[in-house]
């Protein structure tokens, strides 16, 4: 048994939590498949097993390498497919994130029509407000929404988002509409950091071609996305939030728009993936499926 057959051997162990099971599934001998394991568990020099009389499941370490396993087996497919004439059905395990907010508003509703198209994929998409370790965490890609400091990372630039000033008509009952930079100093403003402890910069806003920020008192931080939005429509103060994730609540009239004339720099989405010389194309695929999908709400 090569290597890669002892690894489809694991794979099938740690899917049907049996050695019988997955020896049947795969036409082995019982005795194979646990020889396999354990002889994958030697070269390793770590347990992928836990096994008791009755079944068996993953270790942490085990849970970590199945993974990779799966990824590794998946390019494996793709490289002894890459010549061949013809559409090429894409496969494998796809590990994604995104802002809550992009996923909700814009790839869920569609995924379902890509994975019509490609119904050999598995998708985990991961939704988090903080920054991801893509390697690390073995992300195939990233859409991140903001500014990218990660220069180890290949980075194809979709656009960006126009960015409203917003406040609840609660809100604005009790304090008054802004018109204009100064009127900001009797304002509150809720603060958004992507973690907690970190100094808000403030109110941005344009000034001779560049943006500038201004400090602004408020009574509340976030770190969440759907926080900072629940506390503009609770009447806590004005956020700056990209108009795609305001846009419902602008038109039914929940929020307001306010100081039109001093929006914010709009923010850059971007695409993140590991530097790899061969992309792998159910990535490519998902990918460019994403640039399309956000094409019509992005500018320049």
């Amino acid at each position: 048994m090569n290597q890669l057959d002892v690894m489809r051997t694991f794979i099938r162990v740690a899917e049907l939590s049996s050695f019988s099971r997955a020896a049947d599934s795969l036409g082995l001998p019982k005795a194979s498949a646990s020889t396999a394991v354990r002889k994958l568990e030697t070269l390793l020099g770590t347990q992928l097993l836990h096994r008791t009389t009755r079944r068996v499941h993953l270790t942490a370490d085990g849970q970590a390498f199945y993974e990779r396993c799966k990824d590794l087996l998946d390019d494996v497919e793709e490289l002894q497919s890459m010549f061949q004439r013809g559409p090429q059905t894409l496969r494998g395990r796809l590990r994604v994130d995104m802002s809550s907010g992009l996923a909700r508003h814009f790839v869920l509703p569609r995924l379902p029509e890509f994975l019509d198209q490609h119904p050999q994929l598995d998708i985990e998409l991961s939704n988090t407000d903080r920054r991801v370790d893509v390697v690390r965490e073995g992300f195939d890609c990233v859409l991140r929404v903001g500014a990218v400091e990660d220069s180890t990372l290949a980075a194809r630039r979709l656009g960006a988002l126009p960015v409203a000033n917003c406040a609840s008509p609660a809100y604005l009952a009790r304090h008054g509409t802004p018109q204009k930079l100064e009127d900001l100093d009797a304002h509150r403003l809720v603060h958004y950091v992507s973690t907690l402890g970190a100094r808000s910069p403030g109110f941005e806003y344009p000034d001779g071609g560049g943006y500038r920020t201004r400090p602004m008192a408020g009574a509340l931080t976030v770190n969440s996305a759907d926080a900072y939005v629940g506390a503009c429509l609770a009447g806590l103060g004005l956020i700056q939030a990209p108009r795609t994730g305001v846009a419902p609540m602008l038109d039914d009239g929940s929020l307001v728009e306010v100081l039109p004339q001093l929006a914010a720099e709009p923010m850059p989405v971007t695409l993140l993936y590991p530097q790899r010389r061969n992309l792998p194309r159910r990535v490519r695929a998902f990918m460019d499926w994403v640039a399309e999908l956000l094409a019509p709400v992005l500018i320049p």
